[in-house]
C-alpha cells in the first residue's frame, strides 16, 4: 500500500483491492467513522463476487446520479406539483375578490413555488436518464470509477492485463483529517499483527435452505471480515 496525501492507494488483482478496501472499511469503522455517508461507501467499494465493468459501474452511476430534488423528496411528480399551483393560482384571485391582498400575494408565491419545483422535478428526472447513458457508455471508458460523500472519496481503475490476471489501481482518501490519522495508524497495526486477512464472500444461501431446511441469515449470508 502506498500512502500520500491523495490517500491511500493499492496496486494489484481484484482480490488485492478488495482487501484494500476491505482493511479501509474495518479501519474506519474502528476508528469512529459511521453513519449514513461510511454505509453508502460500505454500499460502493468492490467486493470479491462483483465485477468492475458491470456491478462497480452500476454503482457508481448510481452514486454519481443527480440528486432528489424537494419535490421528489416529497413524493410528487411534475403533474401533481402543476396541478397544486393552479390550485393555489385560483386561490390567490378568490383572495384578491374579496379583498384580502396580503393572502393572495401569499397564494400567488405559492402558486409560483410549486411551478418551480415541477421544473426541478422534471428536470432532474431527464438529466439522470441522459446522464446514466452518458456515464455508463462514455465516462466509464475516459475516467476511474470513482466514490465521493463528505466522509470517503475513491477511485479505481484497470490499469493492464498482468500475466493471468488484471490489474487494477485502487486509491481511498479519508476527507477528514483527524479522521484519516486514525485510520493511517490502525492501517499499519495491521501489517505488523495480520498475517492473513479473510476477504469477505457472498455466500450462497438458497441451497442450503432447500436441502437443510433453514432459513437464510438475515444479513444475507455475507460473512464479516475477520483478522488471524
Amino acid at each position: 500500500m502506498e500512502e500520500s496525501v491523495s490517500g491511500f492507494k493499492r496496486r494489484g488483482t481484484w482480490p488485492e483491492i478488495v482487501e484494500h478496501g476491505e482493511r479501509i472499511t474495518h479501519a474506519l469503522r474502528e476508528a469512529g467513522g459511521g453513519g449514513e455517508a461510511f454505509e453508502e461507501w460500505d454500499e460502493w467499494r468492490p467486493k470479491s463476487h462483483e465485477r468492475l465493468g458491470e456491478d462497480v459501474n452500476e454503482k457508481t452511476a448510481e452514486q454519481a446520479s443527480v440528486g432528489e430534488g424537494e419535490g421528489e423528496k416529497a413524493g410528487k411528480n411534475p403533474d401533481e406539483d402543476l396541478r397544486t399551483a393552479g390550485e393555489k393560482l385560483s386561490e390567490s384571485y378568490e383572495r384578491v375578490e374579496e379583498g384580502d391582498n396580503e393572502g393572495a400575494v401569499e397564494q400567488w408565491q405559492d402558486s409560483i413555488n410549486y411551478v418551480a419545483r415541477a421544473a426541478d422535478s422534471a428536470g432532474r428526472k431527464a438529466l439522470r436518464a441522459v446522464e446514466d447513458t452518458v456515464y455508463r457508455k462514455v465516462m466509464t471508458q475516459l475516467a476511474p470509477y470513482y466514490f465521493d460523500n463528505e466522509l470517503v472519496s475513491a477511485n479505481i481503475q484497470k490499469t493492464a492485463r498482468g500475466g493471468d490476471e488484471d490489474q487494477f489501481v485502487f486509491e481511498v482518501n479519508i476527507n477528514d483529517d483527524d479522521l484519516k490519522a486514525a485510520v493511517s495508524d490502525r492501517l499499519a497495526s495491521y501489517e505488523d499483527s495480520v498475517d492473513r486477512w479473510h476477504v469477505d464472500t457472498e455466500k450462497q444461501t438458497e441451497i442450503a435452505e432447500v436441502v437443510e431446511g433453514v432459513e437464510p441469515p438475515e444479513n444475507g449470508g455475507e460473512s464479516k471480515s475477520t483478522t488471524n
